[in-house]
């Protein structure tokens, strides 16, 4: 489409998106003449204005009013027209420091955390970040004897988390078959991802390796089953400052539209699966209102990157949620530059 309009057209385009994206208002045809570079009549203007608008790039939210970019013409101009700056070197080292500059002993997922706060707080909307559970490694296992039938599973990660889980153990299962479940496990498992731990341990077991016996061996083999991850989801939800998203409200209608979009932020399983589309791309993915289902009532933008871990597998996904009218320019190279440097942090 940009290729069919002339030079004049894209630039009172381009004015329409970037007046819309800087105040969150329309402009009108006398405005438009007054910013150009170059010399045109309101009523020359508004001839191009009413291309646009039949174009389906442009909108008036009311008779008398100045016009809008529609979803439509906010993807052009994102795709098309949008000069993405870079980051200053004070931003550069305001981030760098932020998320260098926190305690060793730190756990991931604060350290997750605290990047979707510092997300939310530099663009004042909500940060959020989708993490693989299953990315962090293991330090050691640990079985609890709780009754005669039951054991609790105790995982350790490296950066200090831990997870407890419930197994089923064998009738007649001698006390030590647990200290002999954990022996054989932690001689094999340090420093391996879940995934990872898991593979090795039933490709052993497979093969008849592991030099167990029957009742210790379905012992590991419960354990296993619940490292799977299937009984609370295998992907951490973060989400941080939402009240950034109240700010700067202009009208009724910006109040009704955060008020879905919290909606929106509640439905977890939705912005889960959508966010986990963008976590198989490369770079920074941006959906702008009704491409994505989930905010086609809010008319909300999602821009995120996806971030790895120290094998350069992608673990999660980090960046922002706010209104339509963003700053593209200034939050798309803010949002990789985090996704970067969280990536240098995961194990």
């Amino acid at each position: 489409m940009l290729m069919d309009m002339d030079e004049r057209s894209r630039t009172i385009f381009r004015d329409i998106v970037e007046t819309y994206l800087a105040t969150g208002e329309p402009v009108g045809s006398r405005n438009i003449a007054r910013q150009l570079p170059i010399t045109l009549s309101p009523a020359s203007v508004r001839n191009v204005m009413s291309d646009l608008d039949a174009l389906g790039l442009i909108y008036a939210p009311h008779t008398s009013a100045g016009r809008m970019p529609t979803q439509t013409g906010l993807r052009l101009f994102v795709d098309g027209l949008l000069q993405v700056g870079e980051l200053s070197e004070n931003e550069r080292g305001q981030i760098k420091a932020r998320m260098t500059g926190q305690p060793q002993d730190m756990g991931i997922e604060d350290v997750l955390a605290d990047a979707g706060e510092m997300l939310s707080g530099l663009a004042r909307c909500a940060g959020v970040v989708l993490a693989d559970k299953q990315s962090r490694r293991l330090k050691q296992i640990e079985f609890v004897s709780l009754d005669k039938v039951r054991a609790l599973v105790v995982l350790v990660g490296e950066d200090g988390s831990v997870e407890n889980r419930i197994i089923t153990l064998p009738e007649a299962l001698p006390a030590s078959a647990l200290a002999q479940a954990a022996n054989y496990l932690n001689a094999r498992i340090a420093g391996l991802t879940l995934d990872d731990a898991k593979g090795r341990i039933q490709s052993e077991l497979k093969a008849k390796r592991a030099e167990l016996d029957e009742l210790t061996e379905r012992v590991v083999r419960q354990g296993l089953a619940t490292w799977s991850g299937e009984t609370d989801g295998r992907k951490n939800l973060i989400v941080r400052g939402r009240s950034h998203l109240l700010e700067d409200l202009t009208a009724i209608e910006d109040l009704e539209r955060i008020r879905l979009l919290f909606d929106d932020l509640e439905t977890k399983e939705e912005l889960i699966d959508l966010l986990g589309h963008a976590e198989r791309a490369d770079g920074v993915r941006i959906f702008i209102g009704s491409e994505s289902k989930l905010f086609s009532l809010s008319g909300s933008s999602l821009i995120v990157a996806p971030f790895k871990d120290s094998d350069r597998q992608i673990v999660g996904v980090l960046g922002i949620i706010g209104p339509t009218r963003l700053n593209y320019a200034r939050i798309i190279p803010m949002v990789d530059y985090t996704a970067t440097l969280v990536g240098r942090l995961l194990p």
